[in-house]
């Protein structure tokens, strides 16, 4: 989803509670990152990987200029010859400390495993931020949390925080993201707003292709 769909659905969101959400959950990521510089750790569950958020806090890193923002994917199973960038397995998490943020992205709750992971993580001074379905072993790790797909419906209470049970994970990825790089550096670090990256994409779809040599 590029700036531009993301600037529609901001549209067709206008007035609900998403738009406030993801903006104070990526503010969340921002003021978690932005001043330690102990890396943006990033991990699904075992059965979810989050490699769509990864690439696109990977391009927001790059157009707003905060390179904090660009994550190392955590895999729970490394395959034979992947890249070095594809290749960071579960053990990175045992290295995180203070200063890293670690965030737990999954539609579904998280086995023992990682839980534990989360909490040493946590314990010796990591951040922890999670978008999920609403686990509440994940939550009570967590310094912020963001429920972007209801739980089973079992009967119990309504999930804290409350939101509208509109909208899956992808999408609530690509706003974050989004929300992410815009609107965070102060002037005097020349950040680019949101109006400002959609006319540079306009400017370059309306460009002609390079000479081919």
């Amino acid at each position: 989803m590029d700036a531009v769909r993301v600037a529609l659905l901001r549209e067709v969101l206008a007035g609900t509670e998403w738009i406030e959400a993801t903006r104070r959950f990526a503010g969340s990521l921002r003021a978690a990152v932005a001043p330690h510089g102990g890396g943006l750790l990033l991990v699904g569950s075992a059965g979810y990987e989050p490699w769509h958020l990864a690439a696109h806090l990977d391009d927001e890193a790059a157009w707003s200029g905060l390179p904090e923002l660009s994550p190392t994917l955590v895999r729970h199973r490394v395959p034979a010859g992947a890249p070095a960038h594809l290749a960071v397995g579960p053990g990175r998490l045992a290295a995180a400390g203070r200063g890293a943020t670690l965030l737990v992205v999954t539609p579904e709750s998280p086995d023992a495993g990682l839980l534990e992971k989360v909490h040493d993580a946590r314990r010796n001074g990591a951040t922890v931020l999670a978008l999920d379905s609403g686990d509440r072993d994940l939550h009570a790790l967590a310094h912020d949390a963001l429920i972007a797909a209801p739980p089973p419906d079992d009967g119990a209470a309504a999930p804290d925080p409350p939101r509208p049970p509109d909208l899956d994970l992808d999408t609530v990825q690509h706003l974050v993201s989004a929300a992410a790089g815009e609107n965070s550096r102060p002037e005097a670090r020349h950040h680019r707003r949101f109006r400002d990256r959609l006319a540079r994409l306009a400017e370059a779809l309306a460009a002609p292709p390079p000479p081919r040599w």
